[in-house]
């Protein structure tokens, strides 16, 4: 009896662990699920999507990791002394270290963006060409993204075994005429629901019908006018999104009230800064941050970080908001005056 039951108890951990072993994604499969999320980074930001694909890949194991299983973080960033979010634990170089959670892996995909974009110690990096995916990576060991002395060579190893430079020339009007991975018998069937909506693939969109809806272009970012009687619920169910989002994108609080007509909304993540041409802005009267955050396209979050202000803070009148650089903090500007709500 002792023996028959130790054989059905093996019987079912071999049965748990092959179920286990043929959910995994292989590389393959990861890459053609997410590497839209990595080219629309690299237009927004300038980092080669081909780094950012291979850090996915050898960061999160492929999408299999704990930790991108559980947190949907992709990238093993930190929580950091300045992250908000929702964390999670676990042993890496020390034990129980302090990890970032997101709600989804595309969350993950921009705050790898962000994280590199806003972090000192990697700003050269983007006076790099995004076609040097050598240069990036040997660039983001010396910056001090990863201890392991390999990772380089890792990340090119991956490059040149999946052919991801090529992911490096997709323009923002759409795929290459030629399949990225075609010359390994692989063809492009992924397809985002902002994509179905937008009617290309990587496309930047002026107009195109979905729901009855136009979606048109603010600050090179994707908008839908509301109509007289719309909610977050109606627009979001159009666009295939969920009401959650919109709130997201355009820095509303769950229980804001519902937009009125003839206002914008934006329905993918703002930036982290405002197109070139626009340094700052003199607040006007009435103007809120949230306003000055609408109008030039930037998350609410980084103007606050930018302008060394505390959240929930607003601007007086005729001060100066910076947009894409940070405010200066021995500026002797007269109107740099805050006031708290």
């Amino acid at each position: 009896m002792k023996q028959t039951l130790i054989l059905i108890v093996s019987l079912l951990l071999l049965s748990t662990v092959s179920a286990r072993s043929q959910s995994k994604m292989s590389r393959r499969d990861y890459i053609n699920t997410f590497k839209e999320l990595a080219i629309k980074e690299m237009h927004r930001s300038g980092i080669p999507a081909s780094i950012t694909m291979a850090q996915a890949c050898l960061e999160s194991d492929n999408g299999n990791s704990s930790l991108a299983q559980r947190s949907n973080n992709h990238f093993g960033i930190k929580c950091k002394s300045d992250w908000k979010g929702e964390r999670e634990f676990e042993d890496d170089d020390e034990k129980n270290e302090c990890f970032r959670k997101y709600r989804t892996v595309f969350e993950s995909y921009e705050d790898h963006t962000d994280y590199l974009m806003q972090t000192p110690r990697y700003a050269y990096l983007f006076k790099l060409s995004n076609k040097d995916y050598n240069a990036w990576a040997n660039g983001l060991k010396a910056a001090g993204y990863a201890t392991d002395p390999n990772y380089p060579a890792r990340l090119i190893r991956i490059i040149e075994e999946e052919r991801l430079d090529m992911l490096d020339n997709i323009t923002p009007d759409g795929l290459s005429n030629q399949d990225i991975f075609a010359v390994k018998g692989k063809t492009h069937s992924s397809e985002t629901r902002r994509e179905k909506h937008k009617g290309n693939t990587f496309g930047d969109l002026t107009i195109n019908p979905f729901g009855g809806r136009e979606v048109k272009s603010k600050n090179e970012l994707d908008i839908v006018y509301v109509n007289a009687g719309d909610t977050y619920e109606s627009i979001a169910a159009d666009l295939g999104m969920e009401p959650w989002e919109l709130h997201v994108y355009n820095d509303l609080k769950k229980d804001a009230p519902q937009p009125e007509a003839n206002t914008f909304l934006y329905i993918e993540r703002k930036r982290c800064r405002a197109l070139k041409g626009n340094d700052f802005h003199i607040v006007m009267p009435n103007e809120t941050l949230h306003d000055i955050s609408q109008e030039f396209g930037v998350r609410l979050n980084s103007l606050y970080f930018k302008n060394h202000l505390k959240k929930g803070s607003e601007p007086t009148v005729g001060s100066r908001i910076y947009l894409r650089k940070m405010k200066p903090k021995n500026t002797n500007d007269p109107r740099k005056t805050m006031k708290n709500e």
